[in-house]
């Protein structure tokens, strides 16, 4: 097995008496989408807070591209290759579609950005952004703002951003998250084509998504790696279909 490019150990965070990740250890493959999943509650944002550096964790390590990245802030592991998307959409509203995905390539660069100028002159962040956006199937809304956007289109705005960064791997925080069917399934298809090329660490609830995506399924309950395996390994464990999937054992 080749070498991970993330890899938790021994994770621990705690609130108060509150344990939110429990001694938690797993990993991400190169081309590989990892799922976690769990019920509400179960620690799961708080685990990805931790891995993309928004919160430190209380013990246990975390290594990114062969780096001990665990003390490193948000911004210092986004430039090593770690690119994160949120439960809530996360644009800036009076851009645009192109704007907000440049504003990605500027930060990755430190290509200057004239705000007060004519921004579609500056090719070195517009066609890495035209690009990105063309990979997620906004090419032809690049220069509608993006609170015009339908939610769908405004969640593979975000997943455009995050390309922009070239990242070495993926955080998807619920990204079918208030997504309707039609726009879901066509998110779906542009995850399903970027898995192959760049690993995935994928928090999400709809199972029709996981179970269509993941290589590997771990499933967080109460803070702690219930189970981990391939999909149909997973679907079959008892104790998970009596914890999360719902099912009579």
């Amino acid at each position: 097995m080749a070498e991970p490019i993330l890899e938790v150990k021994n994770l621990d965070k705690r609130f108060g008496a509150l344990v939110v990740s429990d001694d938690v250890t797993f990993d991400l493959q190169p081309g590989e989408c990892h799922a976690l999943i769990g019920p509400n509650g179960a620690g799961k944002t708080t685990l990805v807070h931790q891995i993309s550096g928004l919160l430190a964790p209380d013990a246990g390590t975390i290594h990114f591209a062969g780096e001990d990245v665990t003390r490193l802030p948000v911004h210092a592991r986004a430039a090593r290759g770690l690119a994160r998307t949120f439960q809530i959409t996360a644009v800036v509203p009076g851009f645009t579609a192109l704007d907000n995905t440049a504003l990605a390539v500027q930060r990755r660069s430190g290509t200057s950005f004239r705000f007060w100028g004519n921004a579609a002159k500056e090719a070195a962040l517009n066609e890495p952004a035209r690009e990105a956006l063309a990979t997620v199937g906004l090419e032809a809304k690049a220069h509608v703002p993006a609170a015009n956007l339908a939610h769908g289109e405004k969640r593979a705005l975000e997943l455009a951003i995050a390309l922009a960064m070239q990242p070495k791997a993926l955080l998807l925080d619920e990204p079918m998250a208030g997504v309707g069917h039609d726009e879901g399934r066509q998110l779906l298809a542009v995850l399903a084509r970027l898995k192959a090329h760049v690993p995935m660490l994928l928090v999400e609830h709809d199972m029709h998504a996981v179970f269509s995506l993941a290589d590997r399924i771990s499933v967080l309950v109460y803070g702690r790696i219930l189970a981990s395996g391939d999909p149909e390994a997973v679907r079959a464990d008892a104790e998970v279909r009596r914890a999360y999937l719902g099912e009579a054992a």
